[in-house]
Formats: structure tokens, C-alpha cells, sequence
């Protein structure tokens, strides 16, 4: 499919800026800016190319068509009007998902079953077999958008979302999402591309952030290491030119310039997040080691330390956390200077035991925690 039209590409609350900034250095045009998602144009060369390339984006939706309804009668209607056999296998598989704020509409699955039911009917009637249908996402996914008498049928092409970048497979305690962590790291300023500018990642967990940095730094995609994306089940999906994309992604990899090092005081930790940094075709690129993060090697130069400590969400955890934050303020003192420190924390009291002013602080949501990306220049000497 040449012809150029909506794309309309979903994220987490306040990541919208970073997806905009991604969107302009990937050389696509930002029509349009709102709180979750981000809207460009193309065709479906773009859409492969934005599926593989994106690190914050949740979904990639391609349009299909749009009308004027207000009822779910003549949603169904127009929905069967759309010429499925050119976009759907008959021998294919297909589920709906619907953003649904309309009147006439009590429940979301109401509308979805809506728009099953014209495909479904419109395959039938002309070709006398249907496509299965059901709540997979791994197939074919059509979504629905509809405010009021405003609908829009969207392809996903994602499929299943591409805040999970594919390399994860143990998750360890209370992750941060790869599209959140990628999104922390785009907003920290740190420049991948220079050979002094380190990454340093104490309280790694299962290493998404240090794993996130190293794709970063190695020019690896952000989706690198998904096999399965929705557009592939469309009819008409071009495998030469999707392995053409991928074949030129491949030219430009290359082994980060600066060191990557990532600690953690749990031995399983280290463990895990050494597999996950191998599925993810990092391992190589990132120097792990179980310690303290009071001793973690800080190499000689600049760049980033970025921590992602607990947040003690509980009164009895908080007051346990005040002596940890005050020991990162202690290490950021003592062994980072000339390096910015980072802090990714939902909660703002224990951030303020840290003891040293902060540079700036950019707002995220975690999951439903309002939290803060807090950063500090640590300089040499006085300032």
C-alpha cells in the first residue's frame, strides 16, 4: 500500500513529547500532538519502518477509513462498506479493540462485536467463508475510534503493543516498561553517540534501563527483537521489503563507543537481567556486577548514573528508604562528579533526602504513580 494516509501512534500518559521527538528524528512530520498519542502520515513502508524503529510508542494505528455515526446500526453499516477482502485473509484471524466514547454505547465490547459482525458478514457474503475472530492479538487487529458521531477504523498494526521490546522474559520485581525506561533515557539528555559519555546503572534490577541504553548505543531498533508484528497478517504484507528494512537496520549497528555498567546487590537479579541483556543481543555490551551500589565503578569521563530505587509505598517501607536515598546523595557526592545523577522515583518526600538541589525534574506516570525523573549536575570541585 503506496498511498500515504493517517497514522495515529499511541504512548503512556506524558511520553507524548518524547514519541514527538523520536517521530522528528526518524524524519516523519508531527501533525498532530495530544496526552497519548502522536499523529503522522504514511504508507506502509512507513508503518513497518515505525514499528521496528519506535522505543516509547505503544501501537502504531494506520487508518482504514472514517464516517459520520451516531448509532451502532449504522456503524455496522458502514463498517461493511470497507472492501475487507482486500485487508483480511478469509482464511485469516482478526480481533477488534475499540477507544469508545459514544451515547448509544454502555459497554466497548458491544461496539466491537459490532465491527466483528460486518467483517465477518461482509467475508461471507462474498466469498462464502469468514475469518475467525477472538481476543488474540498476535493476528490481525482492527481498532476502533469513536467520540460521539466520529468513527475510525484503524489497523494495529503493532498487534500486540510495542512498549515490550521482546527481550524481556523475566521481569523481575516491579519493572519499569521498556517503552517508560527508553522514554526516562531519551529525556535525560545523554548522548549515546559520543565515546565518553558513559551509562551507569546502580540498583539495575532486571536491567531494562542499562539494556535500553545499550540498544540505544549500538543503533539497535527498539523493536530489534520482535518476530511478530501486526501488519504481517494483512493480505498483500510484502516480506521482501520488510527484510530490505531490516537488512538496512542491520548496516547501521555497531558497538557502543562507552562503557555501560549495571549493578545490583541481588545476586538473582544480576542473574536475570544478564539473561534478559543476552535475549535482547547486549550481554557483550554491558558490564554487570553484584554489589552495593555504593561500590559501583563509576569509569573516568562523564555521562549519566541512573537509579531507579523503591519507591516504599507503604509507611513502614518509606521510613526504611529515607537512609537509602540519603546514602545516593552520599555516592553521587563522593564518586560522580562530572557526571549528571539521575533518580527515577514516584515518590517526591524520599527524593528530597538525596540532600543536593536538583537540576530539573520531568514529570512520568509508572504504571498509576505519578512520578519524577529527577536529575543533578554532580560537579567537579565547587561549582
Amino acid at each position: 500500500m503506496k498511498e500515504k494516509k493517517p497514522i495515529l501512534i499511541t504512548c503512556f500518559p506524558r511520553i507524548s513529547k518524547v514519541l514527538a521527538g523520536e517521530l522528528e528524528s526518524l524524519g516523519y512530520e508531527v501533525l498532530e500532538q495530544e496526552a497519548k498519542n502522536v499523529r503522522t502520515r504514511g504508507n506502509w513502508e512507513d508503518v513497518m519502518r515505525l514499528n521496528l524503529s519506535l522505543r516509547t510508542a505503544n501501537r502504531v494505528l494506520w487508518e482504514i477509513d472514517s464516517f459520520t455515526v451516531s448509532k451502532p446500526d449504522e456503524l455496522y453499516d458502514c463498517v461493511k462498506q470497507i472492501k475487507w477482502h482486500l485487508l483480511i485473509p478469509k482464511d485469516g484471524y482478526f480481533s477488534v479493540q475499540s477507544f469508545v466514547k459514544n451515547d448509544y454505547i454502555k459497554d466497548t465490547r458491544f461496539a466491537n462485536l459490532k465491527v466483528k459482525d460486518a467483517i465477518v458478514d461482509y467475508h461471507y457474503e462474498l466469498l462464502g467463508k469468514r475469518p475467525d475472530s477472538g481476543p488474540d492479538y498476535s493476528r490481525t487487529v482492527i481498532f476502533l475510534h469513536w467520540i460521539n458521531d466520529k468513527a475510525t477504523i484503524y489497523f494495529d498494526t503493532s498487534g500486540e503493543s510495542i512498549a515490550k521490546h521482546g527481550y524481556r522474559k523475566d521481569p523481575w520485581k516491579a519493572p519499569m516498561s521498556e517503552a517508560l525506561a527508553a522514554a526516562t533515557i531519551l529525556q535525560s539528555g545523554w548522548d549515546p553517540a559520543q565515546t565518553d559519555q558513559h551509562f551507569v546503572n546502580p540498583m539495575c534490577g532486571s536491567g531494562t534501563l542499562a539494556i535500553e541504553a545499550a540498544m540505544m548505543a549500538a543503533n539497535m531498533p527498539g523493536n530489534w527483537n520482535r518476530s511478530n508484528f501486526g501488519f504481517m497478517h494483512i493480505v498483500g504484507f510484502n516480506r521482501m521489503l520488510w527484510n530490505n528494512i531490516r537488512r538496512e537496520a542491520r548496516k547501521h549497528l555497531r558497538k557502543p563507543p562507552m562503557r555501560i555498567v549495571a549493578t545490583d546487590i541481588s545476586p538473582k537479579a544480576v542473574q536475570i537481567a544478564q539473561r534478559n541483556a543476552l535475549e535482547a543481543g547486549v550481554a557483550d555490551y554491558i558490564d554487570f556486577e553484584t554489589c552495593d551500589f555504593r561500590d559501583t565503578e563509576v569509569p573516568e569521563g562523564s555521562g549519566v548514573v541512573f537509579l531507579n530505587p523503591e519507591y516504599g509505598e507503604r509507611l513502614g517501607e518509606e521510613k526504611r528508604l529515607e537512609s537509602t536515598y540519603k546514602a545516593i546523595g552520599d555516592f553521587f557526592k563522593q564518586k560522580c562528579q562530572g557526571y549528571l545523577g539521575y533518580i527515577f522515583t514516584g515518590n517526591l518526600k524520599l527524593a528530597r533526602m538525596v540532600g543536593l538541589k536538583p537540576k530539573r525534574k520531568v514529570e512520568f506516570l509508572n504504571a498509576k504513580i505519578d512520578s519524577r525523573l529527577v536529575a543533578y549536575e554532580l560537579y567537579k570541585g565547587k561549582k
